[in-house]
């Protein structure tokens, strides 16, 4: 039984009126950091007008994240304002369903995930990214913004393997849709009075019309898919392993339900990826002499050669590279959860009812798990580093029961795609810092350009 009697929680500072809430729509990221270091490891904070705003416990240290995601997870559910702003804008999916309603999702979508499926995807990941480089090459690109360059390789190669040839036509959809919805989904998260999203206001009309394009372009696909029977893609593409995923437990998925896994795997499946290509390739930029190991590794590992799903355990220091990426800019810089029964966190009360974040952005630059936490540094994961550290000083791809199913296939994309672009160019950065913000996911509010040097055989 969870022990639910410590000592109240220190609150952090704000306005009268307003507590914290113009801090957090203005930089989440950074008041979540500031509560850490005046405040410890469990907060108390405060957004919008007594009695009518939100009030919510930021939970910070490796200990308290595993209690939250793993250990105590069956206490710690997806009921709070941001999911379900989410779950209205996204559809009740892998990502924001409970109870039976995930298990059964989960039951039928995991034989898409195994190892063996995910590594037969190699080749259309490859493709993609010779379709890039040439992009690049014909183009005669001196400089290109790798965050914006990872978004669109990252999203074309989960169309590509979500929905077969259909890829140009989600592509355009999602790049101009999912950001607007993003925004407005933390606009509504933070807001002390949510209008109800059927009234006209602009931003609820800019939404409704963003969120009827995704679900036209995913019903089209899905009707023309179960229409024509298979895909392109090498095997068989994941929409159509969703029409034929069935059980005689658990049936299958209708229209609607076969409509929002498609979202959240657009949404997910891409966001991750790019967000970890993009700033790995920054930070290499910026950093020559990890740029050399890593370039040394791929020339000797693969010699020239196009990368598969073999050879991500012969490139180490690749993917040492991307963890350290994803520790300083993990996709999903804070989650949420809902408390169902009192619990202690860290000796801290956590009530009943109570709302939870849980934030990798600050755990992942915790004093207490990383000497020097701004640093960027790969040997942070070798596999003795690693060992030492606590279950959860790192984790982006979140944890527990609810841990992401796509672990695999967004190492795999990321590792094959940062190796055949260092087969290829040298990097140096244009843009020192690349501010970032959090809305559903990592956020980028500035360039972040690198000059493309092409290497020389």
């Amino acid at each position: 039984m969870a022990i639910t009697t410590g000592a109240e929680a220190p609150e952090l500072a704000g306005l009268p009126l307003l507590g914290s809430m113009i801090d957090l729509r203005k930089d989440s990221l950074g008041t979540f950091l500031r509560a850490q270091r005046e405040h410890g490891d469990v907060v108390k904070m405060t957004a919008g007008p007594p009695g009518i705003g939100a009030t919510f416990y930021g939970v910070f240290s490796a200990e308290g994240a595993q209690q939250v995601l793993a250990g105590e997870s069956a206490n710690f559910r997806k009921d709070n304002a941001f999911y379900q702003e989410i779950r209205e804008s996204f559809g009740n999916g892998l990502l924001t369903s409970q109870d039976e309603d995930y298990l059964r999702q989960r039951r039928l979508v995991q034989p898409l995930f195994t190892k063996r499926r995910v590594d037969s995807y190699a080749t259309a990941i490859a493709a993609e990214v010779t379709t890039l480089i040439g992009e690049w090459e014909d183009g005669g690109a001196g400089t290109v913004d790798v965050l914006h360059e990872m978004t669109r390789l990252a999203l074309r190669a989960v169309a590509r393997i979500l929905f077969g040839t259909d890829v140009d036509a989600a592509v355009e959809i999602v790049e101009r849709c999912f950001p607007e919805l993003g925004a407005y989904v933390l606009r509504r998260g933070y807001s002390p009075i949510k209008l109800p999203r059927h009234w006209p206001t602009p931003g609820n009309r800019r939404a409704a019309a963003v969120h009827q394009a995704l679900y036209e372009v995913c019903d089209r696909i899905i009707a023309e898919r179960r229409g024509s029977g298979r895909g392109s893609v090498e095997g068989d593409d994941l929409l159509t392993l969703l029409v034929e995923a069935e059980s005689a437990e658990d049936g299958s998925f209708d229209a609607t339900e076969l409509r929002e896994q498609v979202l959240v795997f657009l949404l997910a499946g891409h966001e991750t990826t790019a967000t970890t290509l993009g700033f790995a390739l920054h930070l290499l930029a910026r950093h020559p002499e990890v740029l050399k190991r890593a370039h040394e590794e791929v020339d000797r590992v693969l010699g020239g050669r196009t990368p598969g799903a073999a050879d991500l355990d012969a490139l180490p220091y690749l993917t040492q590279v991307l963890k350290e990426a994803m520790r300083l800019f993990p996709a999903a810089p804070a989650t949420g959860r809902r408390a169902v029964a009192a619990t202690v966190i860290g000796g801290v009360t956590i009530p009943a009812g109570a709302d939870v974040i849980v934030a990798s952005w600050v755990t992942h630059r915790h004093p207490a798990y990383w000497e020097d936490p701004e640093r960027f540094d790969p040997d942070r994961f070798t596999p003795e580093a690693e060992a030492a550290r606590p279950r959860y000083a790192w984790y982006p791809f979140g944890g527990g029961p609810r841990a992401c199913i796509g672990q695999h296939f967004s190492m795999l994309e990321s590792v094959i795609a940062l190796a055949m672009i260092l087969q290829k160019y040298g990097l140096e950065a244009v843009d020192t810092e690349v501010p970032v913000g959090s809305a559903i996911t990592l956020t980028q509010e500035g360039p972040a350009r690198c000059r493309l040097l092409p290497r020389t055989a």
